[in-house]
């Protein structure tokens, strides 16, 4: 049966469409290469919660650009949806970083991170304080209204220095060579030298995401 003219154009403008809208779809799929704006992690490291997607920030309290990242990186966790397990593990790369990242899981244990995570952060980098002692440190959490005896205990027990340990091994495992990085899904880091920042890091944070959510969708998962 030959088309009218009319049957002929609606025909051609659906066709037009289905074209654009895959070219849309192909241009998404490849917004963002592996290699270029992430790497792919040759060994895929297990996540905490299996049910959700996690993006993991690793990061330094000394570290300027984590300091600078910080504030972007929580306003953008507000909005992440409910399938997304963020969270935050201290680089441990040598003493004073594995000290700080004690010192970070000593927060944790005594329930004053929300407390003492932003000014510990300002103390090293706006400041340059020599926080550099479990010691030095006791005395800054004193000086912000904590107790300096429980910090010590703490920061000695157990339980933080093995939080610590397994902070240091996570971080080779995620083969990052430096900080601020994300970790999606225990098998994709961004690093913070990717081009466009760390606007771009929180993009293609979402893209990988986004990613693995489909993936997921397809498996059944």
């Amino acid at each position: 049966m030959s088309l009218t003219p009319f049957k002929s154009f609606l025909l051609f403008i659906g066709m037009s469409f289905s074209i654009l809208a895959c070219a849309e779809d192909e241009k998404t799929e490849k917004a963002y290469v592996a290699g270029t704006h992430y790497d792919v992690l040759p060994v895929a490291v297990p996540t905490r919660n299996p049910d959700k997607i996690e993006v993991v920030e690793l990061f330094w309290y000394g570290c300027p650009h984590c300091y600078n990242f910080d504030p972007i990186l929580q306003e953008w966790a507000k909005k992440l949806p409910d399938h997304v397990d963020f969270w935050h593990s201290p680089a441990a790369f040598n003493d004073t970083w594995k000290m700080h990242a004690q010192a970070y899981y000593t927060f944790k244990a005594l329930k004053i991170a929300d407390k003492m995570h932003q000014p510990f952060f300002d103390a090293l980098v706006k400041e340059r304080r020599q926080l550099n002692s479990p010691e030095a440190i006791a005395d800054f959490v004193a000086s912000n209204g904590g107790d300096r005896e429980q910090f010590l205990k703490a920061f000695y027990s157990f339980s933080v220095k093995s939080q610590t340990a397994q902070a240091e091994k996570r971080g080779m495992s995620y083969r990052a060579t430096g900080v601020p990085a994300l970790v999606v899904n225990g098998k994709y880091r961004i690093a913070s030298t990717v081009p466009g920042g760390f606007e771009a890091m929180l993009d293609i944070a979402d893209f990988l995401i986004a990613k693995e959510r489909k993936a997921a969708a397809k498996s059944g998962g």
